[in-house]
């Protein structure tokens, strides 16, 4: 096993005073600065078999980034409806502003903006198996707040370098070497979502965000202190609310690490609900491997007593599915990773 890179842990001075582990009917704190990595892969594989969630502290992702982010988004949001759709998304391009008029749950109380961690990436032109034609992404960027461009691109390439120790411990904790996914990751589809959650008058009829589960590898959220993220306890079913630690990320199981380690892992389902008298920012980073990655148990984790629980899948068409739904009312299903399940 690799030693944890000196430059990404924090000095002392700065570290919250915390247990590495708290685990009370609420999800783990784990400190990433913990000095033996065996224990702290311990502390990750269990996170994710009994959570699918937990909260880092000590990171390494400077707390002014962090700061200039949610003072640029704040800045952006307050701006009018008008300046706002300067830089609508459309289904030409998912990158952009959008909010709950533009989506077809009505329940979700919220406005958004999104941008790639690579200003240009490549996916599939159609979900369509055989149509090798690609189409170009590109992020829209605001002419206002003038600083905004510049501050997301650092928060994005500060938290894709925890993303990357995560993903190297997630696979530690599974048996695998710790840059086993990594080259999954050139040309990434991975992006940033700023969340904006207005005060709701009516909180009994929506939801900030309504349950569901993340289609990415991973998925690294910020929050401000308001809270209002619930997580689905596996082992009793109830909705478990994330207390928000100052200072750290809430860490998630997405889709693609539970098919890669053939459901030990398991992406859970999250919500968020409203509050009715002040407003909310939240920023998930969603780690996204490459569009010509195919998905699939890994070959170390299958055999005759633990058989493959998935067909394989594309993550390009599998995106390109998802990024058609949200544009074009459906009568089924949205594609969720159940459909590539093998059944006994």
């Amino acid at each position: 096993m690799g030693d944890i890179d000196p430059s990404f842990i924090q000095s002392t001075e700065h570290r919250p005073n915390l247990s590495t582990f708290i685990q009370v009917d609420e999800i783990p704190i784990i400190d990433l600065s913990e000095s033996k990595q065996e224990n702290l892969i311990s502390k990750i594989g269990k996170a994710c078999e009994e959570w699918g969630f937990f909260q880092v502290i000590n990171h390494g992702v400077p707390s002014e980034v962090s700061s200039k982010v949610e003072i640029e988004a704040k800045k952006f949001f307050e701006q009018s409806l008008e300046e706002k759709k300067k830089v609508k998304r459309d289904e030409a391009n998912a990158m952009g502003y959008h909010d709950a008029e533009h989506t077809k749950n009505i329940r979700d109380w919220k406005e958004v903006f999104d941008y790639l961690v690579e200003n240009t990436t490549q996916v599939p032109s159609s979900h369509e198996p055989h149509d090798l034609e690609l189409r170009t992404l590109s992020n829209q960027w605001p002419q206002y707040p003038h600083h905004f461009r510049e501050t997301m691109q650092e928060y994005a390439r500060e938290v894709e370098k925890l993303a990357y120790k995560l993903l190297e411990l997630f696979s530690l904790s599974l048996g695998l070497t710790g840059d086993k996914y990594h080259d999954c990751f050139k040309n990434q589809l991975s992006m940033v979502r700023l969340n904006h959650y207005p005060p709701c008058p009516s909180p009994d009829l929506a939801l900030g965000v309504g349950r569901h589960k993340d289609s990415s590898a991973l998925t690294v959220l910020a929050q401000d202190d308001i809270g209002g993220l619930q997580v689905k306890r596996k082992s009793v079913g109830d909705w478990i609310p994330v207390k928000p630690t100052p200072g750290a990320f809430i860490i998630n199981v997405g889709d693609i690490v539970q098919v890669w380690s053939n459901d030990k892992y398991e992406s859970v389902e999250h919500r968020v609900v409203v509050n009715t008298e002040k407003e909310r920012f939240s920023i998930p980073f969603f780690f996204f491997p490459g569009h010509h990655v195919m998905v699939k148990p890994a070959d170390e984790l299958v055999n005759e007593q633990n058989p493959a629980k998935y067909k394989p899948y594309n993550v390009g068409k599998f995106y390109a599915n998802r990024n058609r739904s949200d544009f074009n009312k459906r009568e089924v299903e949205n594609i969720q990773i159940h459909h590539f399940k093998i059944l006994d």
